[in-house]
């Protein structure tokens, strides 16, 4: 069975278009999740004042850096001051959005999957009653040609996780514990923290353990094309019959 992506850009008032067109220079792109935005913005030249001040005004800077290769900065922001999004004119028409979103020049770039291509062509005559739209690409795409990124979603690799989880997780991760050699213990995390190690302990194997559970789904969608056995599971003998 065929899908077909399609690949369009569009004009309409939006401050993160708006700043795109000011500075041709600059890329932005934006992912939503369940409560809020990241941007992503890049650029290859040094950047202004003006533009820096305009930055820190699009909500909270996550990560800034200024150097030889030009601008990188990542930021968050809330949703309750979007328009209706653009998001639910996809779903309304059957079509499934690939983040992100990505500002250029004056244009927000989209990309959406759709089982039916009669679904893409009303989809663009809806959003033609009201902002203008470049159509970029349309064609007919095999189901195994779906990129990966757009079968995970972030809100939903991480539900069901509390947000003590989350913070055992990423302390983790930020300190090296993941690394190979390991540059931290169990131990010396939980000492920096105000609980037990055993209590820290059990939020960071929960946390592991719900967001591997969630990750499967995908695993086994990335994987399903596969027709390797790189491990050779399939010839590998019953557990009692192979060495340690």
């Amino acid at each position: 069975m065929s899908l077909y992506e399609a690949s369009f850009r569009v004009k309409h008032e939006c401050p993160y278009r708006e700043i795109s067109e000011r500075y041709p220079d600059l890329t932005i792109r934006e992912w939503y999740l369940s409560d809020c935005q990241v941007l992503e913005i890049t650029s290859s030249g040094t950047p202004t004042d003006d533009l820096l001040e305009e930055i820190d005004n699009l909500g909270t800077i996550l990560h800034r850096s200024v150097d030889d290769s030009g601008l990188h900065v990542v930021t968050q922001s809330c949703l309750c001051s979007l328009e209706e999004s653009i998001i639910d004119r996809f779903e309304e028409h059957n079509c499934l959005y690939q983040p992100p979103t990505v500002h250029r020049q004056g244009w927000e770039h989209y990309t959406v999957i759709a089982f039916d291509e009669a679904d893409v062509r009303e989809l663009i005559r809806n959003l033609e009653a009201d902002r203008d739209i470049d159509v970029l690409s349309k064609t007919a795409i095999a189901e195994q040609a779906i990129p990966h990124s757009m079968l995970a979603p972030v809100d939903q690799l991480f539900e069901d996780l509390t947000e003590r989880q989350l913070a055992a997780l990423r302390l983790a991760l930020e300190s090296g514990y993941y690394e190979q050699p390991r540059q931290t213990s169990l131990r010396e995390l939980a000492e920096r923290t105000a609980v037990a190690r055993s209590t820290y302990e059990e939020h960071l194997r929960k946390a592991e353990n719900k967001l591997l559970t969630n990750a499967g789904e995908f695993l086994r969608l990335v994987t399903a094309t596969a027709t390797g056995d790189p491990l050779r599971v399939e010839q590998s003998g019953p557990p009692e019959q192979r060495a340690d």
